[in-house]
């Protein structure tokens, strides 16, 4: 009779535990889209209250390794749509890969001359480190020395770079003072974190690097999961896409 009571016991605390988990949508998101995510989730919720939504933010890169690995997240928003296109071919998706933006590239910064505003600026001497997100795994970084190469200055300005290991992070550098100018998402430079700081930034043309197309993918480990279908399907709403548009993410 224990032994039955004991395998009860062990049965509901299981169900309890799925239940809650199921609850829960565990999301990996590129740094970028830091605010335009936590508004969407804001605005998800009002018909959703009941659902917790939890973000990782990070570069697309070391989510995608993590991932690879069997993280247990039900969603991934790349910087880069190579990310989720691998992961589908490789197994680890349930769904297409949607695409929910093409990003941008600014050059931001608190500290230049408001006539001299340019990618120019970068070699002069006043410009002592420029901040870049680690192009190793993070695609914002990987465009920012695409276009210093497409200007023709990177080997000018090389020794004066320092990495963050995200775009946040770089783009942290530049707000506290650890750069004196950086290249950062389109999407941190309109948020209102960054303009308390009263910095000013330069839109780096698009063709002076590759497209930053954007996408997402419901991983293998939320497979059958409604709530993680429901915000799914609000991220392709125009709701969610007039979200994204007020952070600077466009659509083709």
């Amino acid at each position: 009779m224990k032994e039955f009571f004991f395998i009860l016991c062990c049965l509901s605390i299981s169900l309890t535990t799925k239940s809650q988990a199921s609850s829960t949508v565990l999301i990996a998101a590129a740094s970028d889209l830091k605010f335009a995510m936590d508004s969407a989730i804001a605005v998800f919720k009002k018909t959703h209250p009941d659902l917790r939504v939890d973000v990782t933010y990070g570069s697309s890169g070391k989510l995608y390794e993590q991932i690879s690995h069997s993280a247990p997240f039900d969603l991934f928003f790349s910087a880069d749509i190579e990310y989720p296109l691998n992961l589908k071919k490789k197994g680890f998706a349930s769904s297409d890969v949607y695409t929910y933006g093409i990003g941008r590239i600014v050059l931001w910064s608190n500290v230049i001359d408001r006539s001299a505003v340019g990618m120019d600026m970068l070699s002069t001497t006043s410009i002592r480190k420029i901040a870049i997100a680690n192009p190793r795994h993070a695609p914002y970084g990987r465009r920012a020395e695409e276009a210093l190469r497409h200007f023709n200055i990177y080997d000018q300005v090389k020794n004066k770079l320092v990495y963050g290991e995200n775009i946040s992070q770089t783009a942290q550098f530049v707000t506290t003072g650890a750069a004196d100018a950086g290249i950062i998402a389109l999407s941190l430079a309109l948020s209102p974190a960054m303009k308390k700081h009263k910095g000013q930034y330069y839109m780096i043309p698009e063709n002076a690097h590759t497209p930053l197309e954007q996408g997402f993918v419901v991983l293998r480990n939320a497979m059958g999961n409604p709530h993680v279908s429901s915000f799914k399907d609000f991220m392709l709403t125009s709701t969610a896409t007039e979200i994204l548009g007020f952070y600077g993410f466009v659509t083709k």
